[in-house]
C-alpha cells in the first residue's frame, strides 16, 4: 500500500487565521511522490547488464529496469559533464549559456540565483530538496571561490535545501567536501589555496619524474599537476589537509549523506539529486570493490555505482517509501576509456562494449556520446517494460514540475519539454520529436528530428584522438532507423534533407528556446 500524504487547504488557512498570522499557501495540496534522480558519470549505453553487458553484472540497477521502464532512446543533453548537469537543472541547453563548458577548479557559480531550476520548482511545490555528490557547476562569485569562507552562491541559492558536494571533479582540485556553504573539517590554521600555477618549486606534481615513480595510479595525459592521495590532478592546491578526502571513500560518503537526507525527510515529499562520481577518472573505487570484475578499475567502479543504487533502494524499502518514490536513473554523458590515467580500461576491456552498438562516446556528438542508460522506476505506478520514446535529461525540470502540480513560469526552462507521460509509461504518451545534442560547447552541435540526424562541426577536418573522433566533412547526415551506428554518411546523397535539418538547427540556435510555449506560461 502506498504511503500517501494529505494536506487540507481549508484547514491550513483556518488554523493560520485563528493564530493571527498571515496564512502561507500550502505548497503540497495533493499526494505527491518522492523523487530521486541518480546521475552516473561517464556511463555508456552498453555498460550495464540490463543494457546487454556480459562482462559484468549490475543487479541493483537491473532490478530498477526489471521493475520499471527501460528506455532504448534515453539521452543526456551533452557528451560532457558540466553542460549536461547545467541543462538538467535549468532546462536550458548549455550552449546558450556563456562559459558552460567543462568547469575549471576555480569556477564560480554557473547558475545564478534567481534562475528557475528543477530544485526550485519542486521546492515551491513543497518538496525538501537535496543534492549529494559531484557538483562541477562552480561555487561562489567573483574571480574565484572563497574556499576558506562562505561558498555562496551555490546549490542553496538555486532551490536546494541541503548539499554535500565534491565541488569540482575527482580529477580536479581541490579534493575536499563542501557541505552547504563551507568546506568540511577545514582548519583555519591550515587555509586552502587553489590556483593555476605551481605555488612553489617543491610542490609535489605528477610531472616530476621522481614523484611519478611513487604514484599509485599513473597518468597518461594531463592530470600531472598536484598530487593528492598518490594520484596526479588537474590544477594546484595547498592546505586543507584535514579536509581532504580519499578517492576510495567517496561513494561511501555519498551513500551515508543520502541515507541521512532520506531518513530526515521521510515524512515529507523530498527530491534528492544523487550525483555519483562513478565512473569518472581517476577510477579508484573502495578496496572492497577493487578486483571484483575482470575489466579493471573501470569495471569495478561500475560495480560500486550499482552498490550505491542498491543502498538507496534498500533505504526506501526499510522506511516503507519505495512505492511512493519515483527513481530516475541516467548518466551525464557516454563512456570514455583512457581519459588521462593508466588504469587498465583499454587493456582489460575484453569483449565489453561501453557504447553498445553506438558510435563515439564522451566528447562526441555521435549517439554514443549522449544516448545512455535511462530508467524510470515507481512500483505500482510505472508498469515494467521497455520504451522507444525519446526522452532527455533536459526534460526533467518540466516533467517533474508537472508531476508536482507546478506550472513553468514564463521564460523558465526554455528547452525542457513535458514528457512526464512517457517517463511514466502511459499509453499513447509522446516523447520528444526532436533533440539537440552538444559536446563540451558550441559551435559543434547535432540535431535529431525523428529518425534523421545532422551533425554540424566547426570545421571539415577529420579527427582521431584517444577520447574523440569525427569523420571528414563539416556536416554529416544519418538515418538512425536504418543506420543506428552512424556509419553511412548521407550528407552528399541527401542534400535537401541536409539543408532542411541545418535550417532547423540554426532556428533553434537563434531562437533562444525550443519549447513552443516558453513565453506563454
Amino acid at each position: 500500500m502506498k504511503h500517501l500524504r494529505h494536506l487540507t487547504t481549508f484547514g491550513a488557512f483556518a488554523l493560520a487565521a485563528l493564530a493571527g498570522v498571515a496564512p502561507t499557501p500550502p505548497a503540497v495540496a495533493k499526494d505527491t511522490p518522492n523523487i530521486i534522480v541518480i546521475m552516473a558519470d561517464d556511463l555508456g549505453y552498453g555498460d550495464l547488464s540490463c543494457y546487454g553487458a556480459t562482462e559484468l553484472k549490475t543487479p541493483n540497477i537491473d532490478r530498477l529496469a526489471q521493475d520499471g521502464l527501460q528506455f532504448n532512446q534515453g539521452y543526456c543533453s551533452a557528451s560532457t559533464c558540466t553542460p549536461t548537469r547545467f541543462s538538467f537543472l535549468t532546462g536550458m541547453y548549455a550552449f546558450r549559456q556563456p562559459g558552460a563548458g567543462i568547469a575549471p577548479p576555480n569556477a564560480t557559480s554557473l547558475i545564478k540565483p534567481g534562475t528557475e531550476t528543477v530544485a526550485s520548482l519542486l521546492k515551491t511545490a513543497g518538496y525538501k530538496t537535496g543534492v549529494v555528490g559531484k557538483w562541477h557547476l562552480g561555487l561562489g562569485e567573483g574571480d574565484a571561490p572563497d574556499w576558506n569562507g562562505k561558498l555562496k552562491p551555490g546549490p542553496l541559492e538555486i532551490g536546494f535545501d541541503y548539499c554535500f558536494l565534491m565541488p569540482t571533479t575527482n580529477d580536479r582540485v581541490p579534493s575536499v567536501y563542501v557541505e552547504n556553504h563551507r568546506v568540511v573539517d577545514l582548519d583555519p590554521a591550515d587555509p586552502l589555496w587553489v590556483g593555476k600555477k605551481r605555488p612553489s618549486p617543491d610542490h609535489p606534481v605528477g610531472s616530476d619524474p621522481e614523484v611519478r615513480k611513487t604514484l599509485k595510479m599513473d597518468w597518461s595525459h594531463g592530470h600531472n599537476q598536484t598530487v593528492h592521495n598518490g594520484i596526479g590532478r588537474i590544477g594546484f592546491f595547498t592546505g586543507g589537509e584535514k579536509a581532504r578526502w580519499r578517492d576510495e571513500d567517496l561513494a561511501d560518503a555519498w551513500v551515508e549523506k543520502s541515507v541521512a537526507f532520506i531518513e530526515k525527510h521521510q515524512s515529507d515529499p523530498f527530491f534528492l539529486f544523487f550525483a555519483s562520481h562513478d565512473l569518472h577518472v581517476p577510477r579508484m573505487p573502495h578496496e572492497r570493490f577493487q578486483g571484483t570484475t575482470k575489466l579493471g578499475y573501470r569495471g569495478d567502479a561500475i560495480v560500486q555505482l550499482d552498490w550505491c543504487v542498491g543502498e538507496l533502494t534498500k533505504t526506501l524499502d526499510r522506511l516503507g517509501l519505495r512505492e511512493n518514490t519515483l527513481i530516475v536513473f541516467c548518466s551525464d554523458n557516454g563512456p570514455v576509456l583512457d581519459d588521462g590515467y593508466q588504469d587498465g580500461a583499454i587493456e582489460k576491456l575484453h569483449e565489453h562494449t561501453p557504447s553498445g552498438i553506438y558510435r563515439g562516446g564522451k566528447y562526441s556528438i555521435y549517439e554514443g556520446g549522449t544516448r545512455t542508460p535511462f530508467i524510470t522506476s515507481w512500483p505500482g505506478t510505472i508498469k515494467p517494460g521497455r520504451s522507444d520514446k525519446i526522452v532527455c535529461t533536459v526534460d526533467l525540470p518540466a516533467s517533474l514540475a508537472k508531476l508536482a502540480g507546478q506550472s513553468l513560469p514564463a521564460g523558465a526552462c526554455p528547452d525542457s519539454f513535458n514528457v512526464l507521460d512517457a517517463l511514466l509509461g502511459k499509453d499513447d504518451a509522446q516523447g520528444r520529436d526532436h533533440l539537440l545534442q552538444q559536446p563540451n560547447k558550441g559551435p559543434t552541435l547535432a540535431l535529431r528530428v525523428g529518425d534523421w540526424k545532422v551533425l554540424s562541426y566547426a570545421d571539415a577536418k577529420p579527427k582521431k584522438h584517444l577520447t574523440y573522433e569525427k569523420g571528414p566533412g563539416k556536416h554529416e547526415l544519418y538515418n538512425l532507423s536504418d543506420d543506428p551506428s552512424e556509419t553511412n554518411n548521407l550528407a552528399k546523397s541527401k542534400p535537401e534533407k541536409l539543408k532542411e535539418l541545418l535550417s532547423q538547427l540554426e532556428e533553434i540556435q537563434s531562437a533562444g528556446h525550443s519549447r513552443p510555449d516558453w513565453s506563454e506560461n
